[in-house]
């Protein structure tokens, strides 16, 4: 049977916000994200071959899910877990913690990070998978800050501690064909309509590596113990070096995770050149395409800011100039992630 979750959400009173939180509570995404090996595997080992890190320290998983970072604290030593989510996943994470014998370690509340009420006046340690599309896409970033400004002791560890965001180009013009051109000709009618706003979302995509044809540039570096929430709103250059006479079709972005705090740093990539991970890549089609020549620079800058309607969404500008042995161009587009 088939029901309009979004129908029953309005019946219910939900607003956009409340639907984000309840989406969560599926067990599908969990179960995307506990199979991403990268993902898992990194804060695994970030924590467990730690233990001189976590041993005795009270910690504080932010958005905790299932509960998985929160039992591998709990594994590696510390004194008590704090996990807290506004999804209805920790009524089942609270049966897997009983499940595996960690009722005693851990402490599972159910609420906005805001307003809940820790068993703790501080904590040594905070742990959160927050990361979303483009890093920042529905991020809970916002939410690890007030954790980390209200709860953490001033000489606390937030596990992972270190993002930076990539920004390079790439031939893509199969798939631009039938993404965009296909709304030139739709059974012989034209819907260029629907094209010019197919061009303003970002493609959240996995991209293969031989597609990369040009230097990568990280334009944003986010140390999560000392940045500010207005420090992710942002308009930063770049400069990106072409790398083979071909095509550029369109912008891509990832980044990279750090847990910088380590006695050995783990780091992982979601970016092309690394192994799949759900965050997968972010494409942003040029209008033009650009005939591009080895060594060719492309000079620009990329904004990005919450929408004004709403929050959970994206504003992403990039301009760029390009000025080369075969084509020039330049042009300034707006996307937004939604």
């Amino acid at each position: 049977m088939e029901t309009d979750t979004s129908a029953a959400a309005a019946s219910a009173g939900m607003t956009s916000k409340d639907y984000y939180f309840d989406s969560y509570a599926h067990f599908g995404i969990h179960e995307e994200m506990l199979k991403d090996e990268v993902r898992t595997v990194s804060y695994r080992d970030s924590i467990i071959k730690n233990k001189h890190i976590f041993q005795g320290k009270v910690v504080l998983d932010v958005g905790c899910g299932t509960g998985i970072l929160s039992m591998f604290a709990a594994k590696a030593g510390a004194k008590h877990v704090i996990g807290v989510d506004m999804s209805n996943i920790i009524d089942k994470a609270k049966l897997i913690v009983e499940e595996n014998g960690l009722s005693d370690k851990i402490t599972l509340l159910k609420g906005k990070m805001e307003e809940v009420v820790l068993p703790y006046d501080k904590v040594d340690i905070i742990i959160s998978e927050w990361m979303g599309y483009f890093l920042l896409y529905e991020s809970m970033l916002d939410t690890v800050l007030v954790a980390r400004d209200k709860y953490l002791q001033p000489n606390g560890m937030i596990f992972p501690d270190t993002a930076t965001m990539v920004i390079s180009t790439l031939e893509d013009a199969d798939y631009k064909d039938e993404k965009l051109n296909f709304w030139n000709d739709v059974y012989g009618f034209k819907m260029s309509c629907i094209k010019d706003v197919a061009m303003t979302e970002p493609l959240v995509d996995t991209v293969e590596a031989r597609c990369i044809n040009s230097s990568q540039c990280v334009f944003k570096t986010i140390d999560i113990l000392t940045v500010k929430k207005e420090d992710l709103t942002f308009n930063v250059p770049f400069e990106i070096t072409v790398e083979r006479d071909d095509y550029v079709h369109a912008f891509i972005s990832w980044f990279d995770i750090e847990f910088r705090a380590c006695h050995k740093p783990v780091r992982f990539s979601t970016g092309p050149f690394s192994k799949y991970t759900h965050w997968k890549q972010t494409v942003f089609y040029t209008k033009d395409n650009l005939t591009v020549s080895k060594g060719d620079v492309i000079k620009g800058s990329i904004a990005c800011a919450p929408n004004s309607e709403n929050p959970r969404d994206l504003d992403i500008t990039i301009d760029y100039e390009f000025e080369g042995k075969e084509d020039s161009s330049k042009d300034r587009i707006e996307y937004r992630m939604c």
